[in-house]
Order: C-alpha cells, then sequence, then structure tokens
C-alpha cells in the first residue's frame, strides 16, 4: 500500500498507514450509515435501520429490542432515543436532491 499523506510504502494490505496512521482509501468499500429503515418500518424503523446496519434479519432485532424493553425497560428508552436520533433517509435524499422529494403515485 502506498499512503498519500506521508508518501511512503508499506508492504501488504492495511486499512491504515502505519508512519502516520492516515486512513487508507480503498475503492469498492462503501460507508454505511445508520437511519431509520424507509422499507422496513413496523412503528418508526429503528430496529429495521439498526438490521440493515449490522447485516442481520429485522425479526431477530425486533426480538433483541422486546427482551432489552423487558429486562428493565431500557429497550423502551433506548428505541426513543433512537427514533430521535437516527436521520430519516427519505428527509436526507430530499436535502440532497434540492428540496425536492419524490412522492410514490398511488393508482386507485
Amino acid at each position: 500500500m502506498f499512503c498519500h499523506q506521508c508518501g511512503k510504502e508499506q508492504s501488504g494490505p492495511a486499512n491504515y498507514c502505519c508512519f502516520c496512521g492516515a486512513a487508507a482509501c480503498t475503492a469498492g468499500r462503501s460507508v454505511k450509515k445508520l437511519s431509520l429503515s424507509a422499507t422496513d418500518k413496523k412503528i418508526a424503523g429503528v430496529c429495521g435501520g439498526f438490521a440493515e446496519y449490522l447485516e442481520l434479519d429485522p425479526t431477530v432485532m425486533r426480538l433483541i429490542w422486546i427482551m432489552l424493553a423487558l429486562l428493565g425497560g431500557w429497550g423502551l428508552i433506548g428505541y426513543a432515543v433512537a427514533w430521535l436520533i437516527m436521520p430519516n433517509p427519505v428527509a436526507e435524499a430530499a436535502k440532497e436532491s434540492g428540496g425536492v422529494r419524490a412522492e410514490p403515485v398511488l393508482n386507485a
């Protein structure tokens, strides 16, 4: 790997430069962002969003949240906090496109 920050060559693949600590930019690596699920939501999309981020089945994530809620109530508090903090992907897309939001057309 060649570090573009310090200009030194490093043997073997690495995520960070061992000389300066700069992150290696590797092509093809996608950055995952934690956000509410737009496709798999029952209440707010929190469990679906965590499931997509952690690459788990949404049902397993919902069971984890239920267990946390039953064992001390932390699941309810955590769910509410996550609902408030996690960004909505539809609103993020509308912001990036200049405020124009594409609505699905429903045929009656």
